[in-house]
């Protein structure tokens, strides 16, 4: 048996997911989480084989669930089903060791196929996206991303400076540097575009 647990904020999908996988001879669902942080206590707690994880949750994102199993070492292959098409998610995905990659759009089938693949060894990623995700690379680095997206989502340089333990003319510094490598005209035309890419 394929043992998974699901993450996923809404209520609805994470029933039907739960639902179409119990439908398999070879899967069986033994948990699910509405947010990051209580999807992180199921995964220690149960240990499955596969967390089937979305990217945007309260708490913890998908991408970061990731992050903290690869950073554990913890035996768990990870599967994304999102919405979000955007091959610098994707390529964030695979630098977090995420096996599996799929938009929420694609046949319900494909899920199950992806499970047995991934838990296998192999990869399951949308093909579409994989080809995308090689043609434009990320040119933010970690500092840069965190200060361009408080200030996307409202934060002052001060506010940001003081969040991260930075001098204001630090913060100013990583945000000018984001804004140029975008190529944007100011913070908001920079957020804009790199949460449109993925990127953030």
């Amino acid at each position: 048996m394929i043992r998974v647990l699901l993450a996923e904020d809404q209520a609805m999908v994470r029933g039907a997911l739960s639902a179409l996988l119990n439908l398999e001879s070879d899967i069986e669902v033994l948990g699910s989480a509405a947010d990051g942080e209580a999807a992180w206590r199921e995964v220690q707690r149960i240990k499955p084989d596969v967390l089937v994880t979305d990217i945007e949750m309260p708490g913890l994102t998908g991408l970061e669930l990731a992050q903290r199993i690869q950073r554990h070492e913890m035996p768990i292959k990870v599967i994304i089903v999102t919405t979000f098409a955007r091959p610098g998610f994707l390529r964030r995905a695979l630098d977090a060791g995420v096996s599996g990659y799929l938009l929420k759009d694609a046949p319900a089938e494909n899920l199950a196929e992806a499970l047995r693949m991934v838990h296998r060894g192999g990869r399951a990623i949308d093909p579409q996206l994989a080809l995308e995700a090689w043609s434009e690379a990320d040119p933010l680095n970690d500092r840069e991303r965190q200060v361009l997206r408080l200030a996307g989502e409202g934060q002052s340089a001060n506010d940001i400076a003081t969040q991260l333990n930075l001098s204001h003319g630090t913060v100013r510094n990583y945000l000018s540097e984001a804004i140029g490598k975008l190529g944007a005209a100011n913070r908001i035309e920079a957020y804009r575009l790199a949460r449109q890419k993925g990127w953030l």
